[in-house]
């Protein structure tokens, strides 16, 4: 038998069958657009990301030649944050989706923190108050979006991340389709609290968000219902953010284990067991993951906004590379930054800054600095971002990690990945099977559907594939990172 896995990303969707030695056999991916209303703001067609993931499962199992009847069950994994309004009874989006990394609830949140400010829900929820965060894009939608607004008064309205927009699609839509979420979305959200696994009606009358609109939150690993059209009888039984599926993907099922995912974004996690930690650095708190009815994993994360997303800007803005790709040959002209260190604080600045007034700079800025030397800094500026997101795990867990875990589309960058290493001071260590996205989520529906018999299953299956080693000297390092930090500071105050 098999599982599949819909990877619902930030930029495009794909699925994937798995074999049960976790092996890929088929995949089939579609981009969607990006749409940019106004400056900061970020958004999706929900109904073009639906039609599309429809597509690349057809297309998965197509290209691995099997039929839906085979498929043991089905994981989906989703860019997290992500909010999307719809009408319970015509099943059609109010407007579109709004992306994790839109800005638009800037003041509102600033409004929210009051006299307290950004950690007035922290206690509760284990994350700051952020544009980042999906609870006040849905009250934005409820003040701007008069369609939402009357659903809401109908009682039809509907919310959720992508996860629960297309699992109600899959199980019916409006004829019968399950509205749900897991404890790692929901922990997204600023609506749940972190001890109790549930809603919370303060919360939720706090920030604004009618908790009838609300999917019902279920563990990560458990048949939420039987898919249709072309999944017809597949039960859908697994739900991942997408960063937990990586973890997961990872096979970093033990306290202490820990990776980090290169994609547009940069995000950390670090398994710290069963009792979640307080972050005290600017870390988030938040679930692991849970599988079916037993203990709840809680994890450190650092959430970057920027890492990918800087090299398509150096292509598509800048225009000095033409393709991704490009950016490590262009970079490896040069030995070094040249002095020059780019801050890509385009939507100001995440973990553990949580700068929202931060605005994006290339510092140290001479007549030598040539366009290779910015590529580097680019590369490097992800690296920074990671040290510095690591310190903060090392400051909040007690934990020395002794290597970690890299995946994601820039981890097949090897001078990212050697000053990665070089500055860590760890080995930096990456998968045999780098799309751990879609494949934790895979292992999720596998483990609720009897294809794997436990985590041990899922640990035989993880190996290496490559190995980075520091090799560079501490005086060298500590100067680096000392005009890294004097970088981001030049960031603050721009807004």
């Amino acid at each position: 038998m098999y599982v599949a896995a819909i990877d619902q990303g930030t930029t495009s969707t794909r699925c994937i069958v798995y074999s049960a030695d976790g092996a890929p056999l088929g995949v089939s991916q579609e981009e969607h657009r990006q749409i940019f209303p106004k400056p900061g703001w970020v958004e999706h067609d929900a109904s073009e990301i639906l039609a599309k993931t429809e597509r690349v499962v057809a297309g998965a199992l197509d290209m691995a030649g099997i039929a839906p009847s085979r498929l043991l069950g089905l994981g989906i994994t989703n860019q997290r944050e992500t909010v999307v309004a719809w009408d319970r009874e015509t099943g059609k989006p109010l407007g579109n989706a709004i992306v994790w990394q839109d800005t638009r609830t800037d003041d509102l949140c600033r409004l929210l923190g009051g006299a307290v400010g950004p950690d007035r829900f922290k206690a509760q929820t284990g994350l700051p108050l952020a544009t980042y965060f999906s609870g006040p894009k849905v009250r934005w939608m409820l003040e701007h979006r008069p369609e939402v607004a009357a659903a809401a008064d109908r009682g039809t309205l509907a919310v959720g991340t992508m996860d629960s927009w297309l699992v109600w699609n899959l199980t019916g839509g409006p004829s019968g389709g399950v509205h749900v979420t897991d404890v790692t979305n929901a922990s997204r959200t600023l609506c749940m609290d972190l001890s109790k696994l549930d809603w919370s009606p303060d919360l939720c009358e706090a920030i604004g968000v009618p908790m009838g609109a609300l999917p019902q939150i279920r563990s990560s690993s458990e048949v939420y219902g039987e898919a249709g059209g072309v999944l017809a009888g597949t039960p859908i039984a697994g739900i991942l953010g997408d960063q937990q599926a990586a973890l997961f993907g990872q096979a970093c099922t033990e306290p202490g284990e820990a990776k980090n995912t290169y994609g547009t974004g940069c995000f950390m996690l670090l398994n710290t067991g069963t009792e979640p930690v307080p972050s005290e650095a600017g870390l988030l708190t938040t679930v692991a993951y849970r599988l079916g009815d037993t203990d709840t994993v809680y994890a450190l994360e650092g959430s970057i906004a920027v890492a990918g997303s800087l090299i398509q800007w150096l292509r598509d803005n800048l225009g000095i590379i033409e393709a991704a790709t490009d950016v490590e040959d262009l970079a490896a002209t040069v030995a070094d930054n040249g002095g020059a260190y780019v801050v890509p604080a385009f939507s100001g600045l995440f973990a553990p800054y949580w700068r929202d007034d931060a605005r994006g700079v290339i510092a140290g800025l001479t007549g030598f600095v040539t366009k290779g030397h910015i590529a580097r800094a680019s590369l490097e500026a992800v690296a920074y971002q990671a040290l510095d997101v690591l310190d903060a795990m090392r400051s909040d867990s007690g934990v020395e990690l002794t290597a970690l875990k890299v995946d994601g589309g820039m981890v097949r960058n090897e001078l990212l990945m050697q000053f990665q290493a070089d500055l860590l001071g760890i080995p930096v260590v990456r998968p045999a099977f780098p799309e751990t996205t879609a494949l934790g989520s895979a292992y999720a529906a596998g483990l609720a559907t009897g294809l794997w018999a436990s985590t041990e299953d899922i640990r035989d299956r993880w190996s290496e594939d490559a190995r980075w080693e520091p090799r560079m000297a501490t005086e060298e390092r500590d100067g680096l990172v000392a005009g890294w930090h004097k970088a981001v500071e030049r960031t603050y105050d721009w807004v």
